[in-house]
């Protein structure tokens, strides 16, 4: 009886609290400075290297200083995982940084030349001592290359990789697969070549009345489709394979055929991730100048027509303007870069916005 009585009357037990120790914020913050201002001090007092060795150096140094505190104050456990944290988060900013960089460099210094005259008019008749003149003609020629490039190669390559993932099978499937791995790699420089020996030169004498080669932003298009071709069917290949087999399923178990099935549920489901691979897609082909030098022949004047004489391109327009010695060059350059990046940033968001208009997610 006593016993129990005592059992009863036992005072309970403290809670159990998981608060621990944590290593304050001024103590990172200071951690932090001081390792920038120790190497500054190293990397400038010995004259070894510049800024970038400063953040490099004071990051390292950082990094020890925050396992040496955390240590003493936290715990070694808790120590590995704040140095760690701390690793993830400086080599976010140092891959930002580039990307920032760039940026603000094409904004400050494509803002100069970012006005009406520079959207509204050629390079035709303009000298070296002219301070206007415009990209109006490279952005006809882009827009009406990547244009032609998207209506060929899109189609294809959707069609490419449903029937690599809905029906192919065997060694076809198999060596699809293989020739678009080996087309992904295949240089720039290659695909306008490709295009120049065989459009260029075998195809356009027998289309020309003149019977001569022919240049032309078709030519251009077809050039850059060869290298969207394989970005398109591999991001389109992925995306299919995302899509849970439930869903397929289900459609069968309801008596869709399978045509139907891939139409109305595979591929809405599937669209956004489509959407962003053709975008990659586009931006390539959108950003490339050797294929248009080699089969465009590029030109200073406007040609609306793709399908006849040379044609010019954004990406083309900013590599001459770069390597011309007038003074007013470079800054069409620069306005131009930044006209191509807006350019790709708009269609992006516009095919987001479309891409969101998904039958399945209604």
């Amino acid at each position: 009886m006593s016993t129990i009585t005592s059992h009863r009357t036992r005072p309970p037990a403290q809670p159990l609290t998981l608060r621990t120790r944590r290593l304050p914020l001024l103590w990172v913050l200071g951690i932090a400075a001081g390792a920038l201002a120790l190497s500054a001090a190293l990397v400038y007092g010995t004259g070894i290297g510049g800024t970038v060795l400063v953040i490099v150096v004071g990051l390292l140094l950082y990094l020890a200083g925050v396992y040496v505190a955390s240590s003493a104050v936290e715990g070694r456990r808790q120590a590995r995982n704040r140095t760690w944290s701390s690793l993830i988060h400086a080599a976010f900013v140092l891959a930002a940084l580039p990307l920032i960089s760039l940026v603000w460099t094409l904004i400050s210094k494509g803002t100069e030349r970012l006005d009406y005259n520079f959207f509204n008019t050629s390079m035709n008749n303009i000298g070296p001592r002219d301070a206007e003149g415009g990209a109006y003609h490279a952005i006809v020629g882009t827009l009406a290359q990547v244009g032609l490039a998207a209506l060929i190669t899109v189609p294809l390559g959707i069609l490419c990789a449903i029937y690599v993932v809905e029906y192919g099978r065997g060694r076809f499937a198999f060596a699809i697969r293989f020739f678009v791995d080996v087309m992904t790699g295949i240089p720039s420089i290659v695909a306008g070549l490709f295009v120049l020996a065989f459009w260029v030169l075998i195809v356009s004498p027998h289309l020309t009345a003149s019977g001569q080669p022919g240049y032309s932003g078709f030519a251009a298009a077809l050039a850059l489709s060869v290298l969207m071709l394989p970005l398109v069917v591999r991001s389109t290949e992925e995306m299919l394979r995302l899509v849970p087999a439930p869903l397929r399923e289900g459609s069968y178990a309801l008596g869709v055929p399978k045509w139907k099935t891939i139409l109305r549920v595979v591929l809405p489901t599937a669209l956004p991730g489509i959407v962003t691979g053709v975008m990659l897609a586009i931006a390539r082909a959108a950003g490339e100048t050797a294929p248009v030098l080699l089969v465009a022949g590029g030109t200073a004047a406007i040609n609306f027509n793709p399908f006849e004489n040379n044609q010019s391109s954004l990406a083309l327009f900013v590599y001459q303007q770069a390597g011309d010695a007038s003074k007013y060059s470079p800054a069409r350059a620069w306005t131009a870069a930044l006209t191509l990046v807006a350019l790709v940033l708009i269609l992006t968001i516009a095919a987001k916005l479309l891409a969101r208009r998904n039958r399945l997610s209604r």
